[in-house]
């Protein structure tokens, strides 16, 4: 019982040693016990490492030989040789297999091809070569795996920056006279019913929810449009879900809602509000219907709407984007949304760290597409534009306001 004790000791004792010393100091420090327990065999057993590793601590000991910091603890060249040394041709016919993507000026570089269908190219070819060798090489030689990143938007306008220094000092000015400031866009339609939603999600071994393998309309129970305004003052989210189709008008009745509901008591008193948004869509500049209808909400509210559109090709900057949209889509992630009820019970419970709540409600108004503006209805809008691209910066004031002094 005792030896047994003993042996396991010795074991546990071996194990720490391994870890506190490099090769050559374990080599050494075997060897010494050997010499004292008089059995290289032994001491192997134990430490679990090959006798002629001890043999070799052996000699190095009595050659005098000692460990100092920097020293190497193998002999030049020991250690087994990579792939790239023992097959010449390996990096080459690798090189030529890989197609290399991305700017040349740039240390960052990606392939189309799998390591499997690499290996398979390979062996084609008369390489023997593991996929855990390809991807050390892949990495070595400055590769990595890369999604493709939505970047691409368009050509930039010429006044792009400034537009946006417009905006920037004109929530300024509003935030400065504690007027509300709100960001507004209509978030991707979504298909009522058992439909994929990307994303993952926890659930027990089989238990996996099952959807429709085709997104077709047909299929759906319906469809949920949401149109978002986010208070950037307060940190909330105002989400009215429509199930008609996205036009002008839906898109001011939202705001009329938020404003109704939530503007008027967060801000009593004020009749200035600053609308930040797309430059296309329901809300877009050239969308006569969308002044109309700014006109009309402003006349119902005695409210002077000013209103600043992001330049083109810029629609991923919106506040409302990072700071909205994109938790809603977190937060019902790999949920399928089968019903309105769902939507709006998903969205309402979107939360974040740095405070953002979100209210969400159901819209069953109709709103028919194809509705014209006249010349002659929109010259009768009290429209004041900007110096600055009046196209993209305007006041909608509302006809009883005796004068523009009364904006802010």
């Amino acid at each position: 019982m005792r030896a047994g004790m003993m042996q396991v000791s010795r074991r546990e004792k071996y194990e720490h040693m391994r870890e506190m010393l490099n090769e050559k100091q374990w080599r050494h420090y075997l060897a010494l016990e050997a010499q004292e327990r008089g059995s290289v065999a032994q001491v192997a057993q134990e430490a679990r490492v090959s006798q002629n590793t001890i043999r070799r601590g052996l000699r190095e000991v009595e050659a005098g030989e000692r460990y100092n910091t920097g020293d190497r603890q193998r002999e030049e060249g020991g250690g087994r040789k990579q792939a790239v040394e023992k097959d010449a041709s390996l990096l080459t016919d690798l090189e030529s297999l890989l197609e290399p993507k991305g700017d040349p000026m740039s240390l960052l570089k990606w392939t189309t091809k799998s390591v499997a269908h690499l290996k398979e190219a390979l062996e084609r070819m008369g390489h023997e070569v593991a996929e855990t060798t390809i991807r050390r090489i892949l990495r070595a030689r400055g590769y990595s795996l890369r999604a493709k990143k939505k970047n691409i938007e368009g050509t930039s306008h010429p006044d792009r920056d400034e537009q946006f220094e417009h905006i920037r000092t004109t929530c300024q000015e509003f935030e400065q006279h504690g007027n509300p400031i709100i960001s507004v866009d209509c978030k991707k339609k979504e298909l009522l019913g058992q439909f994929k939603n990307n994303g993952a999600e926890w659930q027990a071994k089989g238990e996996a929810t099952e959807v429709n393998v085709y997104d077709f309309l047909s299929l759906a129970n319906g469809k949920a449009i949401p149109y978002g305004i986010y208070d950037l003052v307060h940190n909330h989210g105002f989400v009215n879900v429509g199930i008609d189709h996205d036009t002008a008008e839906f898109a001011v009745e939202s705001i009329r809602r938020w404003w109704q509901q939530r503007g008027k008591a967060l801000y009593p008193g004020k009749k200035a509000l600053l609308i930040t948004a797309d430059g296309g869509g329901s809300n877009g500049v050239r969308n006569r219907l969308w002044k109309k209808k700014l006109q009309e909400l402003a006349d119902e509210e005695q409210l002077a709407i000013t209103v600043a559109h992001y330049p083109p090709a810029t629609s991923k900057w919106k506040k409302i984007e990072h700071r909205l949209f994109s938790f809603i889509s977190i937060n019902w992630r790999a949920t399928p949304l089968t019903s309105l009820e769902v939507v709006l019970e998903l969205i309402s419970h979107t939360t974040t760290t740095e405070g953002l709540t979100v209210t969400a409600q159901k819209d069953s108004q109709t709103y028919p597409t194809g509705t014209k503006v006249t010349d002659k209805e929109l010259a009768a809008l009290r429209l004041l534009r900007d110096t600055f691209h009046g196209e993209w910066n305007y006041t909608i004031l509302p006809h009883a306001l005796p004068s523009s002094d009364q904006l802010i």
